[in-house]
């Protein structure tokens, strides 16, 4: 059967949504809901576009999925809204920026018997993949050091005056907002971090955030000692998103500015695979962001919804992306870091 979407939040990706359900075979794009918008066009198919999930919702229009693509803050209030709607849910990442909102969804989804799609597209990197591979397939022994760096450009312009960008309510910071894609691979990679302690700083965003623009974590995975180094204050461009894994059997770095090449590969006994590393990049003019694999995360709603497959992410993995940035949030220093000036060594 035709899966019927609508898709709540016009801006860059819910346009992308949109275009993507567009021109699926299997899927139809019946509503798109947007109160900055008074109509709505892909390039492929016109639909009927409502101001509010309230006057949508009024005209009884037949739909099976509604995908949320609305500041981070508003997520869970909506994704509630619709699952009370008894319409499944795809909801982009974070799926709410607090753990209580978290497992509201949850109880909602149960309640109504639908299914939530948390949006985690850097599990289709053909990278990513490999690395979970490897590690199921116990190649590299104990696992002994686990490096996640983020380093990317968010400038003036991004968190322009009047932008949603840049707030705690709706924004929540940079590991919600821009990282926590990659917080989703650390999880999914190699389990649950432990024994969390961070630092936050702000080294170019003071006037226009009202949270950090870099941080320093260390952590525990499974007997591995791991560190987060994140920032938003690199110069002009996106620089690297990568995973560097030191063990007993060899070591390994995924990277590039999206996590998309594998950069070293020495295994005992393994040659070094060749990837596809052409990974496309989610392009917003102004700035770019993560692998732009949602096509894949659009088959598979349709494929389980027409009884084909199952749900590549699970809620209850939405909801650990959350709790582990609300944990990195409450393990963090409560002073103001002020840095001292250079000192000569002694």
């Amino acid at each position: 059967m035709k899966v019927k979407f609508a898709i709540v939040g016009c801006g860059h990706i819910g346009k992308r949504h949109a275009e993507l359900v567009a021109k699926h075979p299997n899927a139809a794009l019946v509503a798109t809901v947007d109160p900055a918008y008074d109509k709505f066009e892909t390039s492929t198919s016109q639909c009927i576009h409502f101001k509010s999930l309230d006057d949508f919702f009024k005209q009884k229009i037949a739909v099976d999925v509604i995908n949320i693509c609305t500041p981070n803050g508003l997520h869970a209030k909506q994704a509630i809204q619709c699952l009370n709607q008894n319409c499944h849910v795809v909801i982009e990442k974070p799926i709410a920026l607090k753990m209580e909102d978290a497992h509201a969804i949850l109880a909602a989804a149960n309640k109504n018997g639908r299914h939530v799609f948390p949006v985690v597209q850097n599990r289709y990197s053909s990278t990513v993949k490999w690395l979970k591979q490897l590690l199921n397939s116990g190649a590299l022994g104990n696992i002994f050091m686990i490096q996640l760096n983020c380093f990317w450009n968010r400038d003036q312009h991004y968190y322009s005056k009047g932008n949603w960008h840049g707030t705690l309510a709706l924004d929540g910071g940079p590991l919600f907002t821009q990282f926590s894609h990659f917080i989703d691979v650390l999880n999914w990679v190699f389990g649950t971090m432990t024994n969390i302690k961070s630092k936050f700083y702000n080294f170019s965003h003071q006037s226009n955030t009202e949270f950090e623009d870099s941080g320093l974590i260390t952590f525990e995975i499974n007997g591995a000692a791991g560190t987060i180094s994140y920032t938003t204050s690199v110069f002009q461009n996106n620089f690297e998103s990568s995973i560097t894994v030191i063990a007993e059997n060899g070591t390994v770095k995924i990277g590039g500015q999206y996590m998309n090449c594998l950069e070293y590969c020495q295994i005992n006994g393994t040659e070094q695979p060749i990837l596809d590393e052409n990974t496309l990049v989610n392009d917003y003019g102004g700035y770019k962001g993560s692998a732009s694999n949602h096509q894949q995360v659009i088959d598979n709603v349709v494929g389980v919804l027409n009884g084909l497959e199952m749900p590549d992410v699970s809620l209850e993995e939405g909801i650990r992306v959350v709790e582990s940035i609300s944990q990195i949030y409450e393990n963090r220093n409560i002073e103001k870091i002020i840095l001292e000036k250079e000192k000569p060594l002694v």
